[in-house]
């Protein structure tokens, strides 16, 4: 009688492989899953959202459609992208059917806890590309985020994508299904917009 094997260190393992497992019916990988990513994606959507419980229901809902779609994903593909798709898709398809207008965080309906903030602070790293350097000292954090909720969605995307999740350009492309130079365009613009706006707080 052959022993029992141990279980999975499920930490140590990929992403692809924790999906693998998952996609067998292993409900401890899909639990990993959610460990790996309940932050970001929830991170993600609030900011698109600018809705507590609403971001807390579009994550869930995430999790749900990757669950049930998880025998589509191909490992050569970064799950990241994946599930992002995912996430971005549940956020977008909410603004455009409730047409939400955007919201800071102090007009957001719902009070949001320090908790919250704290899951959700944006951080801008050094990025030699990048001029909004200037504007990554954490008493600007909340302006930072009062002129990320003005951004258009598409810009609004892909500067979180690029500078709160570190994505690099090939990868937003591929969550947002869009061409790398317009992908690029939106990022241009948003840093523009972001400046303008920074600069208009910093005068008013």
């Amino acid at each position: 009688m052959n022993p029992t094997p141990p279980p999975p260190d499920w930490p140590a393992l990929s992403d692809q492989e924790v999906v693998r497992q998952a996609a067998a019916g292993r409900e401890a990988a899909y639990r990993e899953i959610i460990r790996r990513y309940q932050r970001p994606v929830y991170s993600l959507i609030f900011r698109m959202v600018r809705n507590r419980e609403l971001a807390e229901d579009l994550a869930q809902d995430t999790f749900i459609k990757m669950l049930n779609a998880i025998n589509s994903y191909r490992p050569e593909y970064k799950f990241s992208s994946w599930i992002f798709k995912i996430a971005n898709n549940a956020a977008i398809d909410q603004l455009r059917r409730r047409e939400l207008d955007t919201l800071s965080l102090d007009g957001s309906p719902h009070a949001i806890d320090a908790e919250t903030i704290e899951a959700t602070t944006l951080q801008i790293g050094s990025d030699q590309e990048s001029q909004l350097d200037e504007v990554a000292s954490k008493e600007l954090g909340t302006q930072i985020e009062h002129a990320i909720a003005q951004l258009r969605p598409e810009y609004r995307n892909c500067i979180l994508l690029r500078h709160v999740e570190g994505r690099p350009y090939e990868e937003i492309a591929e969550i947002l299904d869009l061409p790398l130079g317009t992908v690029k365009t939106y990022i241009h613009r948003a840093r523009n917009e972001l400046r303008m706006l920074l600069s208009d707080t910093r005068e008013g």
